[in-house]
């Protein structure tokens, strides 16, 4: 008997080990989803010179990636149910090659346009996909956690990209300076995504197909193979049973499965995915991470400091991260999101008040005394950690997991476009907000919103922490 139960519990392990592995080599599509939002914040003056923009030519420069990911969402979701997670993962590691190379190399706001589209189309692409894969791969009990890795990887993806910037632009002396062989250093701040692309795509030939991709298609015993390898023989065949139940239709999904009733609205839990999704962008975190360097640059730092600033958002994000990541099958997810917005929410507003009060220089750049810097700065490193411990996480992870087997495809494919479509609008407004009414009303908005999805995750939002995938209410 003793052997017997040795021999389990190294099985269980064993599957463990394969399931974290899994989850890893699919959240090498959230380092390159952070990397390539990231890499960015330190080439706006470089684009801006080589491309001949400014202001609003500028904030769509960097939004532009944001419409690709729209799409890149919106139809991976819709094509999950159809070609599975793992190849459409594939396509978005040859996106992300591409893209880089030729956003690195563009001479003219079309081209750069054009391939940063692409970029954005792989990028919202991996962001529903591989919370999708991860959730679909990992046992119940530690579903959150192995989806956390996803958002750890993302914000892995942002600090590298921010530390990678500011060692290039220090090696050449600005991002506008010439690197090697005479080129910018802001072209070879894209290029470098290039090396993590090509391991992910690599690595993508080692992973199988989800096994709930698999019974959906009608591959019964590729799934039971799978699921064999994850869970162990002696609950691969119930959890097939299962998952061929819940699937619940011969037919492919409709995104018509996404509405109830003769009047055809949309299903409650695709309101709330909704929410969630909208939520997390309108807070304004995306602002830190794409023009975190003209932000401090705005009130007085140096192009150095400024970027060394964003290399330490990335570090305090790193951490939040961990922390989510090992808490959020304890404490559940309804819980973090509660105290994410509480954080935010007052975090945010004393940034608005500190940029509100602030005085202007030349050119119209705010003047930070050095202890409003200084609180200027905690504050926006407690903004950053309280999203990274749970918004940042949690929305994706429960977009990945809250959705019934027979919707899920179709669900995520509206909620990454919802979330994508929120992005797009703060980002390219940012710039015309700044110009027409300053930092401080265009903080405080985002204080609002906040404290709004506060009010969202307590009237809205169900748990779903310990629930099989099988057993999620739609």
């Amino acid at each position: 008997m003793r052997k017997e139960a040795g021999s389990a519990e190294e099985a269980t392990a064993a599957s463990g080990g394969y399931a974290t592995l899994l989850a890893c080599i699919a959240a090498l599509g959230g380092f390159l989803f952070g990397f390539d939002s990231g890499v960015i914040n330190g080439t706006l003056e470089g684009l801006e010179a080589a491309l001949g923009s400014g202001g609003l030519g500028t904030g769509f420069n960097v939004a532009s990636m944001l419409l690709g990911c729209a799409a890149g969402a919106f139809f991976a979701g819709r094509l999950a149910d159809r070609l599975g997670r793992r190849g459409l993962l594939r396509g978005a590691a040859l996106g992300f090659i591409v893209s880089a190379l030729g956003s690195g190399a563009a001479n003219t706001a079309a081209v750069f346009v054009a391939f940063r589209v692409l970029g954005g189309l792989a990028v919202g692409a991996a962001s529903v996909l591989a919370p999708a894969y991860i959730s679909e791969v990992a046992p119940a009990a530690r579903r959150g956690a192995l989806s956390s890795v996803q958002q750890v990887a993302i914000i892995t993806g942002l600090f590298v990209a921010f530390l990678s910037n500011y060692a290039l632009a220090g090696w050449a002396g600005s991002s506008v300076e010439s690197l090697w062989w005479g080129i910018a250093a802001w072209r070879w701040m894209f290029w470098v995504e290039v090396l993590p692309a090509t391991v992910f795509g690599l690595a993508l030939l080692a992973i199988p197909e989800s096994p709930r991709f698999l019974v959906l298609v009608g591959e019964s015993r590729q799934a039971g193979a799978v699921l064999a390898r994850l869970f162990g023989e002696a609950e691969a065949s119930l959890k097939r049973d299962e998952i061929e139940r819940s699937v619940g239709t011969v037919r492919a999904p409709r995104m018509a499965d996404l509405r109830v009733g003769s009047r055809g609205r949309l299903r409650p839990i695709v309101l709330v995915g909704i929410g969630l999704a909208v939520l997390q962008q309108l807070v304004g975190i995306n602002v830190v991470f794409y023009y975190g360097a003209v932000l401090w640059q705005s009130v007085g730092f140096s192009e150095s400091d400024a970027l060394l600033t964003n290399v330490i958002n990335g570090a305090v994000s790193v951490v939040a991260c961990l922390i989510a990541m090992a808490s959020i099958d304890r404490v559940g997810r309804v819980r973090l999101l509660g105290i994410g917005s509480a954080g935010m929410a007052l975090s945010l507003t004393t940034m608005a008040a500190i940029f509100g009060l602030a005085t202007s220089g030349e050119e119209g750049r705010l003047v930070l005394s050095d202890g409003q810097g200084r609180v200027a700065l905690v504050a926006a490193n407690v903004y950053v950690f309280f999203f990274n411990l749970s918004w940042g996480p949690v929305m994706w992870v429960m977009l990945g997991e809250m959705f019934p087997n027979r919707i899920r495809g179709a669900a995520l494919a509206v909620t990454g476009l919802a979330q994508w479509l929120a992005n797009f609008a703060i980002t390219v407004s940012f710039p015309v907000l700044l110009g027409s009414f300053g930092l401080g009303f265009t903080y405080g908005l985002y204080a609002l919103c906040a404290f709004g999805s506060w009010g969202f995750v307590r009237r809205r939002v169900p748990e779903t922490r310990g629930l099989e995938l099988e057993a999620m209410p739609g």
